[in-house]
C-alpha cells in the first residue's frame, strides 16, 4: 500500500490503435518495465473492441490513438506528428509523380491493414472527402507482408512516413505524398484525467516521446 501511494507502483494496462506502433511502443515498454519493476503492465491490440470506451470504465488506463473523440474525463496527450504517405512501387506510373492527388487512385488496388475505414486517414481525410473509390482494397496483416505486395506491383498503401522510411530508404518502394500539402495527422496517448499526475504514467509518457523521437525517422512536435 505504501508504494501504491507512493506512485512506485501501479497498474498500466494500454491498447493501441495502431499497426506501426509497435516499432517504437515496445522499446519504450521495455525502458519502462526496467524503471519501474512494481508497475503491472499489459498490452492489447485496440482493433477487436472500442479501446477509447474501455478506457473511460477504467478497463485500460492508456490507448495510443490518432482518432481522438471527446469522452467525459479523457484526457489526449499528443505524442508526435507524422505525415502520412503513399507507397507505390518503383517502377510505378505514380512514382514520379511530386504528389498524388485523389482521383489518382481511382483506378489502383489499395492494400491496407485488416481495420474499419473510418480509421484510416486515407479513406477519411483524402478519398471520401473527394467522393473517390479505390478500384479494389485488399488487406495485410503485417508491414513487411504489404510492402512485399507493393513492390511487385500488385497495389498501392498508405503508411506513416516513419514507418514507410525503412523500406523507401532502401530503395525498395517510393514514398509519394498525398496531396499537394501533404496529409499531417497527431499520435495521442488518451489516458484517464485522474491518472495524468501519476509518477509512472508522467514517466511512460516522457520516456514515449523520448523514443519516438530518437528512434522514427520523419516526425515532428505535435502541432
Amino acid at each position: 500500500m505504501a508504494r501504491l501511494a507512493g506512485g512506485t507502483a501501479g497498474r498500466l494496462h494500454m491498447a493501441i490503435e495502431c499497426h506501426s506502433c509497435f516499432q517504437w511502443l515496445m522499446p519504450t515498454i521495455d525502458q519502462f518495465r526496467d524503471a519501474w519493476p512494481e508497475v503491472e503492465l499489459d498490452l492489447a491490440s485496440g482493433f477487436s473492441f472500442a479501446p477509447l470506451p474501455a478506457l473511460a470504465r477504467g478497463d485500460l488506463d492508456l490507448v495510443v490513438t490518432s482518432d481522438p473523440i471527446e469522452l467525459a474525463g479523457i484526457t489526449y496527450v499528443p505524442l508526435f506528428t507524422y505525415e502520412a504517405m503513399l507507397a507505390v512501387a518503383n517502377q510505378h506510373r505514380l512514382a514520379h509523380k511530386a504528389f498524388i492527388q485523389p482521383q489518382d487512385l481511382a483506378t489502383e488496388t489499395l492494400i491496407t491493414y485488416p481495420v474499419e475505414r473510418d480509421r484510416l486517414d486515407i479513406f477519411t481525410r483524402f478519398l471520401e472527402p473527394n467522393d473517390i473509390e479505390p478500384a479494389q482494397v485488399r488487406t495485410a496483416e503485417l508491414t513487411v507482408m504489404m510492402m512485399q505486395l507493393v513492390a511487385s506491383g500488385r497495389g498501392v498503401c498508405g503508411l506513416p512516413n516513419w514507418a514507410l522510411h525503412e523500406y523507401s530508404s532502401r530503395g525498395y518502394v517510393s514514398a509519394k505524398r498525398l496531396g499537394e500539402k501533404g496529409l499531417f495527422a497527431t499520435l495521442y496517448a488518451a489516458i484517464r484525467t485522474d491518472m495524468l499526475d501519476a509518477p509512472f504514467m508522467r514517466d511512460f509518457l516522457l520516456t514515449a516521446k523520448d523514443t519516438s523521437f530518437a528512434s522514427l525517422e520523419g516526425v515532428s512536435v505535435a502541432r
